[in-house]
């Protein structure tokens, strides 16, 4: 297993159709999949599609550590999922905006639309079908790497481009929002 460089947006990879995977447990298809694995938990991320390492097939990789699921969310799986040639059918087309940022898209987040519920299907490494029903976080997820498989990135999907924003800069506004008041002493 190897890191491998993440692909930076204005790369023509990331705005290309990935192609199918002909052979899930092929040699090269395995290695890429360790290797994704091994490049998201390093960046660290919560999903990596095959584009972003450079690659243009359709396998994604992806995890929901439990500090990322919001409150009331069913819990999503917490160690790597490897699909290839994922699919995706909404379930429930309600749409949750939610905050979003990309390993392709370095230190940007942006708020952005999602079905609220999905069915994701595909193969695993042995060929063998997997399905995964997915809601909230998971579901945003998901719906998020397979974009990547079409061209499109988080930021075609956003509505308002205001809401872009660097991310250390949201996280120093909410420390200063939480750091408490000064006191003043009179004389």
């Amino acid at each position: 297993m190897a890191v491998r460089p993440i692909v930076e947006m204005g790369a023509p990879v990331l705005r290309a159709r990935a192609e199918p995977v002909a052979d899930p447990g092929s040699p090269a298809i395995r290695t890429l999949a360790e290797d994704m694995v091994e490049t998201m938990l390093e960046a660290p991320g919560v999903g990596l599609a095959a584009p972003q390492v450079g690659v243009g097939v359709r396998l994604i990789v992806y995890r929901v550590p439990s500090r990322r699921r919001l409150t009331g969310e069913p819990p999503g799986p917490v160690d790597p999922v490897i699909v290839v040639n994922p699919r995706i059918t909404v379930v429930d087309a309600t749409e949750q905006v939610g905050r979003e940022g990309c390993l392709s898209i370095p230190g940007l987040v942006g708020e952005v639309p999602r079905a609220a519920r999905i069915t994701l299907t595909g193969l695993d490494l042995d060929g063998r079908p997997l399905t995964r029903d997915a809601r909230g976080f998971h579901a945003r997820v998901i719906q998020h790497e397979v974009d990547h498989l079409d061209g499109v990135l988080y930021i075609d999907r956003m509505r308002d481009l205001r809401s872009l924003a660097f991310e250390r800069v949201l996280i120093q506004m909410a420390a200063h929002r939480a750091a408490p008041a000064a006191t003043q002493t009179g004389t």
